[in-house]
């Protein structure tokens, strides 16, 4: 599939690496092949990719959803209460947190994984300060259990993440999809990429990028989404700063002077 690489940037922004980001993966991005569970060499990729953009001086956390595992359940959850599903979804990201630490570690990187459940065997709480000082030390951090709250997604637990530890971006990386397009491509062969995209466009046209819980915060706080597909060497170029897949922001509308 071909990867747009336009090297023109957004308004206040220029093609130089970004100094803090989250990188969103979904579950479903560690599956490889695979029906659901984990693709061990898919993994690695990532792995490979991260620590790359780490070395490279780019602070990185990373939120990864669960849905690789949640579906290999999803027959039992079925017709379950939605708060208990949310809470076995929630889970599942710890499954993967874990799966992920393991692969970043073996290979040289330094890690923290803060869950927004209670599991002190093997993960930190959620402390927004000690999240931030973790990357000043330049460890990887990972956040696990989505919000800790039922009906949220990892999107918006993305989202929240985020905006609280001040990185400057999203990058949302996708699976066999190259960015925004109009319509579903795998659905519809005349669907159009689209480069670039307000939060607002998004949310009105109802473009299936995040939720719109995730997609208000990020707006409302100018909030960067950068969509791509990963693939091998895009979550190095994104954060390098380069232009791949599309890009999702709100301009800053400067203040009028008061004359009075």
């Amino acid at each position: 599939m071909a990867v747009h690489s336009e090297t023109a940037m957004p308004a206040g922004r220029t093609a130089t690496p970004f100094e803090r980001v989250l990188l969103k993966l979904s579950g479903e991005a560690l599956m490889g092949d695979e029906d659901y569970g984990l693709d061990l060499a898919r993994i690695e990729s990532i792995a490979q990719e991260v620590v790359t953009v780490q070395e490279s001086g780019t602070q990185v956390a990373l939120v990864v959803g669960g849905g690789n595992i949640y579906r290999g359940i999803a027959a039992a959850a079925e017709g379950m209460d939605r708060a208990t599903a949310d809470y076995a979804g929630m889970l599942a990201t710890v499954l993967n947190a874990l799966a992920l630490q393991d692969v970043l570690e073996r290979r040289g990187a330094k890690t923290r994984i803060q869950s927004a459940l209670g599991i002190p065997e093997v993960a930190e709480p959620y402390i927004r300060r000690r999240a931030i000082r973790h990357l000043e030390k330049n460890r990887v951090v990972i956040f696990a259990a989505g919000t800790g709250n039922p009906f949220f997604t990892t999107d918006t637990a993305a989202a929240l993440r985020a905006l609280e530890i001040g990185a400057e971006a999203i990058l949302m990386a996708k699976n066999a999809v190259e960015g925004v397009f109009d319509g579903d491509p795998r659905d519809d062969p005349g669907a159009r990429f689209l480069p670039s995209l307000t939060h607002r466009e998004t949310i009105e046209r109802g473009l299936k990028v995040m939720d719109t819980t995730a997609l208000s915060l990020c707006m409302d706080n100018h909030l960067p989404i950068y969509v791509f597909e990963l693939v091998q060497g895009n979550i190095e170029r994104v954060a390098r700063g380069e232009r791949v897949g599309t890009i999702i922001a709100t301009p800053r509308v400067e203040e009028e002077p008061d004359d009075r």
